[in-house]
Parts: C-alpha cells; structure tokens; sequence
C-alpha cells in the first residue's frame, strides 16, 4: 500500500490545526499598544503551539521519507497521532485564554503527552512493518530526545500546580530541544546512498 495518502492527509490536518489556532486568536478592541499587549498570553501560546505543530510537520515528513510501505496499523497509528494534534488549538487557546493558570497549564502538558506517546507509537508501527534491518530503526538510534521530552512534560504537568512558570520553561525547552532538525533520518539516507 502507498503512503500518499497518509502524507497527504496529515498536510492537510495540520494546516488546518495551524488555521484554527490563529483565528482563536481575536483581534484587541482598541488602537492601543495596551490593547494588544493584553493579548500576549494568547499569542506565546499560539507561538509554542505554533512551534510545535511545525516540529511534528518536519518529523512527520522524515518519518513518512524513511517508510517503504505504508500498513492498516500505520494508518492508525497515525491518526492516533493527528487526534491528540487536533487537541492543540482547544489546549493552547485555554491556557492563553486563562493567562497560563494551572489546570490549563497541565492539560497543555498533558496533550503535549499524549502527542509525544502517538508519536512514539507511530514509530514503533513504522519499524514493526518495515522489518528490523529498515531505515528508520537505523536512523533512530537511541532517540534520546523521543525519550527526554515525555519526561520533561510529565514535570510540566506536575510543575503547573506548583510552579506554572516552571511548567511553561519546560514545555519551551522540550520544543528546543526538537527545535533543530532531527537530521538522523537524513543521515541514514546518506549512509545507504554512499553504500550503494
């Protein structure tokens, strides 16, 4: 089965996740700079969730490069992983909405959680149909940051009823860390080409 479908379909979701959480954004009744600077909570969380819609667009498309075929577990797989994407605008506009306030804090970490473990999911589908010896069980490697940030947003979760400041730096870092491009994919690539 061709994987077309799966990378066509999942543009067309996250553009759309992306375009909902921009309108959730309303424009300041007032010419004022005070009228806009009242919007800052919405538009930090908009710009994290921004971010992160795009680090999962960048990896979806390695991830997607790196598989052969695609499989009826993938395709569940990865709209396993496009539900709890579609979760961002709802989490990201309670949390700018509520000015970071704990609960929405954790249930932004919380989705974040959920987004990280379907992803893991999806890969672990990916591998299992592509064999052992596929390209994406070589580029992966270790996947240390697969494994750090779902910790970082458990302590995120926890943080937000505690320290909310806290939770939001590390729902930040978790998203820099992936900032940079996951290059691994691409350098397997490489490693066969050159092989070959």
């Amino acid at each position: 089965m061709g994987k077309g479908r799966i990378e066509a379909f999942s543009d067309g979701v996250l553009a759309i996740i992306i375009t909902i959480m921009v309108l959730e954004m309303k424009v300041p009744h007032g010419e004022t700079l005070e009228a806009l600077t009242a919007l800052w909570p919405v538009f930090t969380s908009y710009v994290l969730s921004f971010v992160y819609v795009g680090i999962y667009w960048n990896n979806h498309h390695h991830l997607m490069h790196a598989a052969t075929h695609a499989t009826g577990g993938m395709l569940w797989a990865n709209l396993h992983l496009l539900f709890w994407l579609s979760l961002f605008p709802f989490a990201t506009g309670w949390m700018g909405e509520n000015h970071f306030a704990p609960l929405p804090s954790a249930i932004y970490g919380g989705v974040l959680l959920m987004a990280a473990l379907s992803w893991y999911i999806l890969q672990t589908v990916i591998v299992r149909s592509q064999g052992p010896d596929s390209l994406l069980r070589h580029a992966l490697g270790s996947d240390w940051k697969g494994r750090l940030s779902p910790v970082m947003y458990i302590a995120g979760i926890g943080a937000a009823f505690c320290v909310p400041g806290l939770a939001q730096a590390l729902y930040i870092a978790a998203a820099l860390v992936w900032l940079v491009p996951d290059r691994r994919i691409e350098r397997e690539l490489a490693h066969r080409e050159h092989a070959s």
